[in-house]
């Protein structure tokens, strides 16, 4: 679905910011980058500029009705969560996402909680597929 409506990716810079906004909910600037530099210092000006940028791309939406502008994610979590995903899986392992799965579990130990979700996830999975 291409058009010139279609929201674009979130650079990481934009990833950040959406978080702070899907985690506080809607927020003004100010906010946002007093939140950003609780991990790393980030000019004010710096987070308005990229909250213009993503304004203009359509992940985020700006309500003007009050002196501080607040602004809202229009990019939904779980959806640009999932469009990301997809991208690196596709980039990184040729679209398999075994093989994410495999060096995934690979790289550390899980646990035994980490291995029963995994069990309960696949039985779903062959449930929903039998």
């Amino acid at each position: 679905m291409l058009g010139k409506n279609k929201k674009q990716n979130p650079t990481e810079s934009e990833l950040e910011i959406l978080q702070v906004l899907w985690q506080s909910g809607p927020s003004s600037v100010r906010t946002v980058n007093e939140k950003l530099n609780e991990n790393r210092e980030v000019g004010y000006t710096t987070t308005l500029k990229i909250m213009q940028i993503m304004t203009e791309k359509g992940l985020v939406t700006r309500n003007t009705d009050s002196r501080t502008h607040i602004y809202s994610s229009a990019a939904k979590e779980q959806e640009t969560q999932s469009t990301l995903l997809e991208n690196f899986i596709e980039k990184t392992y040729r679209g398999s996402a075994m093989k994410l799965i495999m060096q995934a579990l690979g790289k550390e130990d899980a646990t035994s909680e980490e291995l029963a979700e995994l069990k309960d996830i696949i039985d779903k999975i062959e449930r929903k597929n039998n």
